[in-house]
């Protein structure tokens, strides 16, 4: 009986296969992007079959969506919006968001993120899941402020910007800027979207 459920279960290792499959798609997604990125590939990088590929993640865009969700660096930000004092909150996402986007590990696959939006509707989609469901809701539980889900989708949005000037369109003195420059600068925006007043009311009286 026992060989029988062996036999017809998953082979020995198959969660390390999938693992290393994993690996092999973020460093394909990072360096030669979603459109660069192929099921054959992949399988050859990480030394299988590229039928294993398909059976593990059903076809590309789960393949993407998989890679996307294994271990994501904006994870960071999340925990951060959970310790310490709202008050410095700010400070403490732009200084992190611009470390991950400078740190040679999760740089690569921030920016393979971003690319990936625009590269396919499908792509577009899980990215916007994603960073919905990991980052955005995460982050609007953690703020203690009204409209909190506006002000996460502000933050986010405010710091995509920011990120795609300065790491992807490199766009003049901000890509220039050193980090911690960047940050202060990027600190009382954030701060702002987090904690202050979302309304002008002499806007809002017009």
């Amino acid at each position: 009986m026992s060989q029988q459920k062996r036999a017809g279960g998953r082979r020995p290792g198959a969660s390390r296969t999938r693992e290393e499959i994993l690996q092999a798609a973020q460093r394909s997604f990072a360096e030669s992007g979603y459109d660069g990125t192929t099921i054959r590939g992949v399988a050859r990088a990480a030394g299988v079959d590229p039928a294993l590929v398909v059976q593990f993640f059903g076809s590309k865009d789960g393949l993407f969506d998989a890679a996307l969700r294994a271990d994501p660096p904006m994870r960071d930000l999340v925990t951060l919006a959970g310790e310490g004092e709202a008050a410095d909150l700010g400070a403490r996402l732009a200084r992190r968001y611009l470390e991950l986007w400078e740190d040679p590990h999760t740089g690569p696959r921030m920016l393979a993120v971003v690319r990936a939006a625009t590269a396919a509707p499908s792509a577009s989609a899980m990215v916007t899941a994603f960073m919905t469901d990991a980052v955005m809701l995460p982050l609007a539980r953690a703020i203690e402020a009204d409209e909190p889900e506006l002000r996460a989708a502000l933050t986010g949005a405010y710091l995509l910007g920011v990120a795609t000037a300065r790491y992807v369109l490199r766009i003049g003195p901000l890509a220039s800027l050193p980090r911690q420059d960047a940050a202060s600068i990027l600190a009382p925006v954030v701060q702002h979207h987090l904690t202050g007043p979302l309304r002008d009311p002499a806007v809002q009286r017009r």
